[in-house]
């Protein structure tokens, strides 16, 4: 039986930087000084400032700053993400026609076409043992 063996030519520069920056990025978030906390009015409406401050509207009860780009920003962003997973989930086939991945019926009407192209003419439709449930 064989063991594995370790690399004795290994380079530890890689490892070396990223402990460095690290450590680095430690030492600056240790030293910052963030000030004392805050917090918030007791009558005050958190969550209905953050909606208000979303569209850009100073009618929350917490002063904030818009988000209206970033909110728009990001609807873009995930409609173009949709559109690609649509366009990704659909398929060619020889004929050069588009086939949905997702077909709705489980198949059936995809497996009625096959079988009607290779029929020439036959009038039987799919199994015989089909009765148009689910399986």
């Amino acid at each position: 039986m064989s063991r594995p063996e370790l690399q004795s030519d290994i380079s530890y520069t890689k490892g070396l930087a990223a402990l460095a920056l690290f450590v680095v990025m430690a030492a600056v978030v240790f030293a910052a000084d963030f000030g004392p906390a805050q917090g918030f009015p007791s009558d005050a409406n958190v969550t209905e400032s953050i909606g208000y401050a979303m569209f850009n509207l100073d009618l929350g009860s917490v002063p904030a700053e818009g988000f209206l780009v970033a909110f728009l920003l990001i609807a873009v962003v995930l409609d173009v993400a949709l559109d690609g997973a649509l366009y990704l989930a659909k398929r060619e086939n020889e004929d050069d026609e588009t086939l949905t991945a997702l077909i709705a019926d489980g198949g059936r009407t995809l497996r009625r076409t096959v079988a009607d192209d290779g029929a020439d003419g036959d009038e039987t439709h799919g199994d015989a043992d089909d009765d148009g449930g689910d399986r």
